[in-house]
């Protein structure tokens, strides 16, 4: 038996028999869902998001309306949704920035991520790849370690406590160097510095820098992965490269409002998993960045706490602060 097979049939043996009249209610034939993104149109998590809402809708005959709630770091439209009925119809798209937002912003965010929302599935993930400029002397991933050690470097990022900036400090942390953070607000502006030479480099979410190492623009040195990706075949892995402990992707999943019912839960899992196997949805899905790494509810549970809790070690040892 395949692992997307184990893991449907997973997903169904756990609905108990009483559950399954609920489940069976849910959601109704031309009802809204609403699936908050709460970050803008047309990045990593929006353009996911949208793939799984377009089937989802088709399959179960439903509106699938996707609305981007932007700002303070995921942490508005995470707010919103952990506010909203527990009626299955309002949904969220979380990212490793909701992760690391637990320690970030403990005691400060307006609303509680691990007791106002519940795991449903996990979708996929999008390595993260170490990219310098294209004159850069930096040849391999062994001449950064070495560079990084010697000589004062610095890295940009996307802003403070984003994954990039999370891999630049875990980086730090495995191979006790100190390169020098410079947040910027957003990922594409610290793409133009680095381009420029004003960086010496960046710890990239693959989408936001594939196009510069196609284009000869940015050397690729790694990626931090464990297992070379079909768009950038060349490039090693962290592990190949000598650095195994540097594995990081930015993935996406969805949550919903913990008073959901866990049959309405289940079922909602269960359709998405089999949207995440099939082969178009995969390979849409490859051509954007992502690796598929569906998983159902409690499979992702397990997944998210260990998140939350390997970079609270690193928010810590780095004392990172949000923006």
């Amino acid at each position: 038996m395949q692992r997307r097979d184990l893991l449907l049939t997973g997903i169904a043996t756990f609905i108990p028999g009483g559950a399954w009249a609920q489940a069976s209610e849910y959601p109704k034939p031309g009802s809204t869902i609403r699936y908050v993104v709460p970050f803008p149109p047309g990045g990593l998590t929006d353009v996911m998001a949208r793939l799984v809402g377009q089937q989802l809708g088709t399959r179960w005959g439903v509106n699938v309306v996707v609305d981007n709630k932007a700002g303070g770091g995921g942490q508005i439209g995470a707010a919103e949704v952990a506010k909203a009925a527990g009626d299955g119809q309002t949904l969220l798209a979380i990212t490793l920035t909701h992760a690391a937002n637990v320690t970030l912003f403990k005691g400060r965010a307006p609303y509680d991520f691990q007791k106002d929302l519940k795991p449903v599935a996990l979708l996929a993930g999008s390595p993260m790849l170490v990219v310098v400029p294209a004159a850069s002397p930096m040849k391999d991933f062994k001449d950064l370690i070495a560079q990084a050690k010697a000589n004062k470097l610095n890295a940009g990022s996307s802003g403070n406590g984003t994954p990039p900036h999370l891999t630049l400090e875990l980086f730090n942390d495995i191979t006790r160097s100190q390169i020098q953070h410079i947040p910027y607000k957003g990922g594409a502006p610290s793409m133009t510095d680095l381009i420029g030479a004003q960086l010496d480099l960046v710890f990239s979410n693959l989408p936001e820098s594939i196009a510069h190492v196609k284009s000869g623009k940015l050397r690729a040195l790694a990626i931090a992965s464990t297992a070379r990706h079909p768009l950038v075949p060349d490039v090693p892995t962290t592990a190949e490269a000598g650095l195994p402990a540097l594995q990081v992707e930015n993935w996406t999943a969805i949550m919903a409002p913990t008073a959901t019912a866990d049959a309405a839960v289940e079922k909602l899992a269960a359709e998405v998993l089999k949207i995440m196997a099939s082969p178009e949805i995969e390979e849409r899905a490859r051509t954007q960045g992502f690796r598929v790494d569906a998983r159902g509810p409690q499979a992702f549970g397990v997944f998210l706490k260990s998140e939350i809790e390997r970079w609270a070690k690193i928010i810590a040892t780095a004392k990172i602060t949000p923006d």
